[in-house]
């Protein structure tokens, strides 16, 4: 990619939110009467906020879409614009506009996140596939299953290394779910929705006080949905039960324990891509797949949390959090070793039969102690994990597909002759302390510092068909840290500046191939950030700009001389630009704008590194813009939105193009009594494309073609 095409792409950015901003400016002047006096009661319901002393209006983007507040960055209540690295939340209001069911629905709204996987994205460069809930290790969706959004009722995204708060983890960010939990106020909410391709779900959440003087409260949600698929065998079943109990035990402790047990059944799964040539074109129609209707992918998981939260004194507070969780993966499906020797219409297929389990739990205790200038965190957190893996494959007997006219049901699978692959157990422990200082040093000036160190071990014990069996135990400590300001110049201008790191501990198995019999060091990753954030025409506007320069290192590579050893010489650059912009248009019209700019390289190799195709890594797209648009119809208490996302071209595993794309979207909203009625259209134009690439024998994976979605409402 082009450095000229890097301009043109962020001066149309800069054109948009620009000329939006000009023509908001120009239209609130000249309606600022009607809109923001007369209209009063509208403005207030629609959440503006009008401070008189200093005339400072909060217009309807930043209410809709925009939160001041996150934890994530700092495990306390820190404004965002206090925070020096780059925070991104998606509101439950935005979820519900763009009628998100799952994470890649929300793609477009979160900068420099992309799709890589299935059930995993990349984020700044990097793939990214460990999730928080609640700030709390223990995703419940496994591997392979894509994390559904009823329970949830905020997105946060905290951009870079982690490590100073959350210890290992990915260099690219850490994504934390914000589940939905007990309410004071009573909401019971009732909804139906259909669409295309035969899907219906239907949920009921009920939440509010348990007794007369709210001590207590309740929440209960059950979800389920079924839909068909454009790819063909494919149906999916989802159904989700959310329980919660919030006790305020008196006026310094509050209780909160929530239950959840998820399934998930996907007929002709485990979903893979379409084989595609090196240009990028689908060799086969984006219906094909390449598994049976009786393959299938299932998943059953509980999850139980509880957090209590303990007020000391009048400066220092405590939290106590726990989460155990459990799941249980189970796929047969059918996958591609590519093209046939005797015929470049079939796909050879092997059929695989996989079950992974997972039981953890984690435990987390901090103190934040206000201390006048100073807001002082300390606290420490112990996960535990044990990963069981189970996979048997037959190639011998199964019966190769063609692209062009695909037959399927050739086989009795039940006959095919199955040999063991694998048959592992991962068991992980780490504990980590870590101590945060937020200094105020002014009014305009904030400081903050942290630091964590941790101790993890891993025992593996496991065989595999091509190393036989392999016992080890590895143990390491990893130390992180971070440091940043923010400085206010004025109410419009707010820039920060940070750096930060992070580490990935090497796999047991992996210590086992250390050329000169020493420990492998954990991988390890450091980034310089900066940024600004700015409020432009009386906070119609807010613009964020972040720039970032992250390296990673000690990535374990063949070693030269003994294809059989391992040596820690890997390293890679991420370096990149992003621009968050939320706009008032009008009082009635506005937008969300999202751009990221990412160039990912590999600096330091042997014969390369996974993931990556010479010196580019899969799936890191230069360019990606998101927009979201919406305006009111007060006077029918409608509204109307449209959405688009682009992403540039990308290479997959082996170096294949995956074409660039975009896709639009639209929304309609209409208002009756207690009833809310919802159309939304993904993919407008029912374009065929690819969302990121695999390997020539898998191919790409294929977005989701025209989905038309109707839904119903009722608050009661």
């Amino acid at each position: 990619m082009t450095l000229r095409t890097s301009l043109i792409m962020m001066q149309a950015c800069g054109v948009l939110v620009f000329s939006t901003a000009i023509f908001a400016e120009t239209q609130a002047d000249s309606s600022a009467q009607d809109s923001f006096l007369n209209e009063e009661k509208n403005t207030i319901q629609d959440g503006s906020n009008v401070e008189l002393d200093t005339l400072q209006v909060k217009g309807r983007a930043l209410s809709y879409y925009k939160e001041d507040e996150a934890a994530l960055a700092t495990r306390t209540s820190t404004p965002i614009d206090e925070t020096p690295q780059s925070v991104q939340v998606v509101t439950e209001a935005l979820i519900e506009d763009q009628a998100a069911r799952q994470i890649t629905d929300l793609y477009r709204s979160i900068s420099g996140m992309s799709q890589n996987n299935v059930s995993t994205v990349t984020l700044r460069g990097f793939s990214q596939d460990e999730v928080l809930y609640d700030g709390l290790k223990g995703d419940p969706f496994g591997d392979f299953s894509i994390p559904q959004l009823f329970t949830i009722e905020q997105i946060q995204v905290l951009k870079g290394p982690s490590g100073a708060l959350y210890g290992a983890g990915e260099p690219g960010g850490v994504i934390n779910y914000v589940t939905k939990k007990p309410t004071y106020e009573q909401k019971n909410t009732l909804k139906v929705s259909a669409g295309n391709k035969d899907f219906l779900s239907g949920s009921v959440e009920s939440s509010g006080p348990a007794n007369e003087d709210e001590s207590q409260r309740y929440r209960v949600g059950v979800y389920s949905d079924d839909q068909d698929s454009y790819r063909n065998n494919v149906e999916e079943e989802n159904r989700i039960i959310d329980l919660g109990y919030a006790w305020d035990i008196n006026t310094n402790n509050t209780l909160t324990v929530q239950y959840t047990d998820i399934h998930q059944y996907i007929s002709g799964a485990r979903l893979r891509g379409i084989p595609t040539d090196d240009d990028g074109n689908f060799l086969a129609d984006t219906s094909w797949n390449n598994n049976e209707k009786s393959d299938y992918q299932e998943l059953d998981a509980q999850v139980f949390q509880a957090r209590l939260d303990h007020s000391i004194n009048s400066w220092l507070d405590s939290n106590v959090s726990v989460r155990y969780f459990e799941n249980t993966e189970t796929m047969k499906y059918h996958e591609s070793k590519g093209i046939s020797d005797k015929d470049s219409d079939k796909i050879k297929r092997e059929l695989r039969d996989q079950v992974r389990s997972r039981e953890g739990i984690t435990l987390v205790g901090n103190l934040i102690a206000e201390l006048g200038d100073h807001t002082l965190l300390v606290g420490s957190d112990y996960f535990h994990q044990k990963n069981d893996f189970l996979y048997d494959k037959s190639t011998k007997g199964v019966a190769e597909l063609s692209l062009s006219n695909p037959v399927y049901g050739q086989d009795d699978t039940s006959a095919y002759d199955m040999v063991p692959q694998t048959n592992e157990s991962t068991t992980t422990d780490q504990i980590g302390l870590y101590i945060q200082d937020q200094w105020k040093i002014t009014n305009q000036l904030d400081l903050l510092a942290g630091a964590r160190i941790d101790r993890m071990e891993e025992k593996y014990d496991g065989f595999k068909v091509k190393t036989g069996t392999t016992k080890a135990k590895y143990s390491d400590t990893g130390y992180s840290g971070r440091v940043g300001a923010t400085y206010r110049i004025n109410d419009n201008w707010k820039p920060y500046a940070s750096y930060s790191t992070g580490f990935v501990p090497q796999g047991a198995a992996d210590q086992q191939k250390s050329a000169d019999g020493s420990l492998f060091d954990p991988e390890e990753s450091q980034q310089f950030e900066a940024g600004v954030r700015s409020y432009w025409f009386n906070n119609r506007l807010n613009i964020n700009l972040a720039t970032y320069h992250i390296v990673r290192e000690n990535i374990l590579q063949t070693d030269l001389n003994d294809e059989n050893l391992l040596v820690a010489v890997g390293k890679v650059r991420s370096q990149g630009v992003e621009l968050d912009a939320l706009v008032d248009i009008t009082p009635r019209w506005v937008a969300n704008v999202s751009y990221a700019y990412n160039d990912t390289r590999v600096k330091e190799s042997t014969k390369g590194i996974q993931y990556a195709s010479g010196d580019r890594f899969a799936n890191t797209p230069y360019h990606q813009l998101g927009a979201w648009t919406r305006y009111d119809f007060p006077s029918i208490t409608s509204s109307i939105a449209f959405g688009a996302d682009y992403v540039s071209d990308q290479i997959n595993r082996q170096g294949q193009t995956v074409k660039p794309y975009t896709v639009y979207d639209m929304s309609w909203q209409t208002q009756w009594q207690d009833w809310k009625f919802q159309l939304n259209i993904k993919n407008l134009l029912d374009k065929e494309y690819a969302v990121s690439g695999f390997t020539k024998n898998i191919g790409s994976f294929v977005g989701e073609r025209r989905r038309v979605y109707l839904s119903a409402t009722y608050d009661f």
